[in-house]
């Protein structure tokens, strides 16, 4: 298994069928509570280690999540309210650096990710099929739609889970 990748690599074929987005919509309002058990009674040694050789420690995956997913919460309100507006791109592994990504306590960013997560899935569901047609130009991904980021951000999150618990089942820590 390619430990960058425990759930495999984003692929999307879409566009997305309603029901389709459904479920990727249910899977953005379910991270938060997995990211949570994925956490639950890991010592400060144990949020301190790295999924995977050269990786980001665990208490940085979490902190990672909710900056994440914020950009892209708001990359989606900028492409409901401005034709195809180019949005800012952030320096992830940079952010991840920051002296509260490596050291921050992680329970404020597991409140951060449900607040977030609950307003978010209710403003997805309330999208159109014509609103997840709207787009947004990304410097690094070029053009993309709300329906591809709708899956693009399900699959985010269960992909950082996965981090955390292919690292929990490799160290035997229950």
């Amino acid at each position: 298994m390619d430990l960058r990748y425990p759930i495999g690599q984003f692929n999307w074929s879409g566009p997305n069928t309603s029901e389709q987005r459904a479920r990727l919509i249910d899977d953005i309002a379910a991270a938060p509570e997995k990211m949570r058990s994925a956490v639950a009674g890991l010592s400060d040694a144990q949020l301190n280690s790295p999924y995977r050789d050269g990786g980001w420690t665990v208490r940085q995956v979490v902190h990672h999540v909710p900056d994440s997913h914020m950009n892209s919460y708001i990359r989606i309100k900028f492409a409901l309210t401005e034709h195809e507006p180019t949005i800012k791109p952030y320096d992830e592994a940079v952010w991840a650096e920051l002296i509260d990504g490596r050291t921050a306590p992680v329970e404020p960013s597991l409140s951060l990710l449900e607040g977030l997560h609950r307003r978010w899935a209710l403003f997805l569901r309330s999208l159109s099929d014509d609103d997840v047609k709207r787009k947004f130009n990304h410097p690094e991904l070029g053009i993309v739609t709300i329906d591809k980021y709708i899956a693009l951000y399900a699959w985010h999150g269960k992909h950082h889970v996965a981090h955390i618990m292919s690292l929990r089942e490799r160290e035997g820590w229950r």
